[in-house]
């Protein structure tokens, strides 16, 4: 019989402990849904607020958005101030400082080839993109023309050092007599008389007739001389180097007074005009190469000169020439 309350008891007892074990379990399960399910109602309530209004991480974000955007702003305008001050220096060394030294606008091969569109691949994905590339170009073609200017400057100091030498070299007068002169056939592109085709007049016609003198244009070294073909060509030619990366040549003579080797001066007598090579009459064919590229003589003559103005310069060319001759002849 104490047994069978000794049973009871016991049993009655881990009924308790379990009760109790399941109670403790249910309580943790209500606490654990419960935060479960505010927390997602703070998320909730957190996206919808962030939707709707600014967090203050938000306002942080976008105040340093306005900001990088500002500074690309500044940016893009300093760029384009420096810019304008390299294509004024520009604007002077194509209008002042080259022809200052009687030598034409500089190129450079590719210099104005804008960069392939790969070089700027890597920022396309850039939330900034819109900003960033055109800032990119901005800079990439900023860069382009500075380097050169900084070829033209380059070549500008070294004239400078030269600057008496090169005056009295670059082909700076006309090669006959303008009071001899009847007509000129304009450099570029053009119909050929003879060929009955467009191709491309490298120098000027100027028309005058048999026997006019020709005159050296600048002090050079006489490169080549050639009687070239009876009715085809040049004709009879002469090709001055005046160094500097200057050359002329005087095609369609009739006579050539000159030979290889020989050192000419400005306004020397060099040979006679003439209608040898493929001419339909007397005319001198005259060129101006720059660093071997065919240029517009027309350019480098002082068209403002009147025919007594340009007659008593090359007499006095003359002049200072038989002079020079005569010294040289005396101390000799």
């Amino acid at each position: 019989m104490q047994e069978e309350r000794f049973s009871e008891t016991e049993r009655t007892r881990r009924r308790r402990t379990s009760d109790g074990k399941t109670l403790y379990r249910l309580r943790i399960y209500h606490l654990l849904r419960k935060a479960l399910i505010g927390f997602i109602l703070v998320s909730m309530v957190n996206v919808l607020f962030s939707y709707f209004f600014y967090t203050p991480k938000m306002y942080a974000i976008n105040r340093d958005n306005r900001e990088l955007m500002i500074k690309y702003g500044i940016l893009r305008d300093r760029i384009a101030s420096a810019r304008r001050k390299i294509e004024q220096i520009k604007h002077r060394d194509d209008n002042i400082y080259r022809p200052l030294f009687a030598v034409d606008t500089i190129t450079v091969d590719g210099v104005y080839a804008e960069y392939p569109e790969s070089k700027y691949a890597p920022m396309s994905d850039d939330r900034y993109a819109d900003v960033m590339i055109p800032a990119w170009y901005d800079i990439d073609d900023m860069a382009r023309l500075l380097y050169l200017e900084s070829v033209s400057m380059d070549e500008l100091q070294q004239l400078s050092k030269d600057k008496e030498q090169l005056s009295s070299t670059i082909p700076a007068v006309w090669p006959i007599e303008r009071t001899q002169l009847t007509s000129i056939d304009h450099f570029g592109w053009r119909h050929h008389p003879i060929y009955h085709r467009t191709i491309y007049h490298k120098g000027i016609d100027l028309g005058c007739a048999v026997g006019n003198v020709v005159f050296a244009t600048g002090n050079a070294t006489v490169e080549a001389v050639d009687n070239g073909m009876r009715y085809r060509g040049y004709g009879r030619q002469i090709l001055l180097d005046h160094g500097f990366g200057y050359k002329t040549r005087y095609a369609h003579l009739n006579r050539i007074l000159v030979k290889p080797g020989d050192k000419v001066v400005r306004g020397q007598v060099i040979g006679e005009t003439g209608r040898s090579g493929g001419v339909t009459g007397p005319h001198l064919h005259y060129e101006v190469l720059r660093a071997g590229q065919p240029v517009n003589p027309i350019n480098y003559f002082d068209r403002n000169m009147t025919s007594e103005e340009y007659v008593d310069l090359m007499e006095n060319i003359r002049r200072v020439n038989l002079e020079k001759f005569d010294d040289s002849d005396d101390s000799r």
